[in-house]
């Protein structure tokens, strides 16, 4: 059965031998993190679980009731993190370590203000200084992304031996079959022989290509060859030599390091005296606007000040109140900031980005910033460490209230806020096909305007999001 099963991946090879040599073997990776451990939480709250009600078992009501009492004298503590509003760059910074780490474990929540997604930059640094001996994330995924081209060429190299060794024995089997003598009964007629001289020529063009590729690698392998083993007797004649360079007696106090800054290794007495100071940590984690109102308002679980917090000292302002950040957000999702004293409006762009955001956290999705691929949002089914994202999110806001058609100006207004073109469309779904990515279209219905703001739950409650799925319509691949 093995045997039948190699003949039947590779035919040509079963006939004419092997193709090359086997593949080298690879290199054996390095062991993964058990994100699975790191990232069992999916919220930075703390669920307890109260005992289970048997119908049949009198005494689990009483254990219910034990819990519920318990919770109420001695509530168990909840875990409140601490942040502050940066003006400059609209954001909201989180500098605690301790933080940084919960909110990242738990739901993914901001990025690394020196890194691409995760806070690594104090783990790199490290690396960069030979304090760590492990590989850093972005290591490994560029380990990983440079395995997958190799694999690729290798591929590549391997369907155009096996091109060249097809076309080697139809040449074969068609010189053998030309010196046999016609049947008298099958004569080819001149249509036939055009086809075949054409089909000839043809092969032959794409025969000689395939040798002249192949013997452009093999002249490349010999001047590689030839360039290192020159190199390699220039070193032993100048080992042998004893030949050495003087340098000025300010010169030689320089320290010249001929390797690249990432493999840099210090000695022991300085990585001591590095590991026993406390190594700053410069980085922080960038919440987005819509990511912070979440942690603060949904789940309680972030508290918001106006300045940045001392390590070590007291808060002397109390945080901000949902209310007061809720008007904040909203006049900073302009550029430039809107103004304080001004109204807000039920189309703010906070508004509607933190409804959508809202609708897919409370599903369960992970949702990242889009503007990677051109989108407003993107949805991972569990994270980005686990997959890559499945959707990408276009928020599109929607005027189908009558409020909205009751005059003319107000028709123009949301005509020209709903415009999108075509051409838009096409770009955007023409992007995500290419990343093998999912469209949807959120379309966000905009309420009139409310009176307060106070009651932030009514206030949202008032918009609903309507979600389409589009797939670009490829001719070729959705034949009948």
């Amino acid at each position: 059965m093995a045997t039948s099963v190699t003949s039947m991946e590779n035919p040509v090879a079963a006939k004419s031998g092997p193709v090359s040599d086997a593949r080298p073997p690879r290199a054996p990776r390095p062991p993964r993190p058990n994100f699975r451990q790191i990232h069992q939480f999916p919220l930075p709250v703390n669920v307890h679980h109260v005992p289970a009600v048997i119908p049949h078992n009198p005494l689990s009501l009483i254990s219910v009731a034990l819990s519920y009492l318990t919770f109420l004298i001695s509530p168990p503590r909840q875990e409140v993190y601490s942040a502050y509003f940066d003006k400059a760059t609209s954001s909201i910074h989180v500098t605690d370590e301790r933080s940084i780490k919960a909110l990242w474990q738990m739901g993914f929540f901001g990025k690394g203000s020196l890194s691409r997604s995760e806070p690594s930059w104090l783990a790199r640094e490290k690396k960069r200084r030979g304090l760590h001996d492990g590989k850093t994330s972005e290591e490994i995924t560029r380990l990983r992304r440079t395995e997958r081209r190799e694999l690729k060429l290798e591929r590549a190299r391997m369907e155009k031996l096996a091109i060249e060794e097809r076309l080697k024995a139809e040449a074969a089997a068609r010189e053998s079959g030309a010196s046999e003598p016609l049947d008298q009964d099958a004569q080819p007629t001149t249509t036939d022989n055009t086809t075949n001289v054409t089909a000839t020529a043809t092969e032959k063009f794409s025969l000689k290509k395939a040798r002249e590729a192949r013997a452009l690698e093999a002249r490349q392998a010999r001047e590689l060859a030839a360039q290192n083993a020159a190199l390699g007797e220039q070193t032993q004649t100048e080992a042998s030599n004893g030949k050495s360079v003087r340098f000025s007696p300010v010169v030689q106090k320089k320290e010249f390091l001929s390797t690249s800054p990432s493999a840099l290794q210090l000695p022991d007495s300085a990585v001591d005296n590095l590991e026993a100071d406390d190594f700053p940590n410069e980085e922080h984690l960038q919440l987005s606007n819509e990511e912070a109102f979440f942690l603060a308002y949904s789940l309680g679980a972030l508290q918001i000040y106006d300045a940045p917090l001392k390590s070590g000292e007291a808060q002397a302002t109390s945080p901000t109140t949902t209310s007061a950040l809720l008007r904040q957000f909203c006049n900073h999702s302009f550029q430039p900031a809107r103004d304080v004293s001004a109204s807000l409006q039920p189309d703010d762009p906070f508004m509607i980005s933190y409804t959508v955001y809202h609708h897919f956290r409370s599903l369960g999705w992970v949702i990242r910033s889009g503007v990677k691929f051109g989108t407003d949002y993107l949805l991972y089914n569990r994270g980005p460490v686990f997959s890559h994202a499945e959707f990408a999110v276009i928020i599109i806001p929607s005027y189908s209230h009558p409020y909205w058609s009751e005059t003319e100006e107000r028709k123009n207004y949301t005509a020209e806020k709903q415009a999108r073109s075509w051409w838009w469309m096409h770009c955007v779904s023409r992007v995500q096909a290419q990343v093998l990515k999912s469209l949807v279209v959120c379309y966000v219905e905009v309420p009139p305007p409310a009176a307060s703001i106070d009651d932030i739950g009514a206030l949202f409650g008032q918009y609903k999001v309507r979600e389409f799925l589009i797939k670009r319509w490829i001719p070729n691949r959705t034949r009948d």
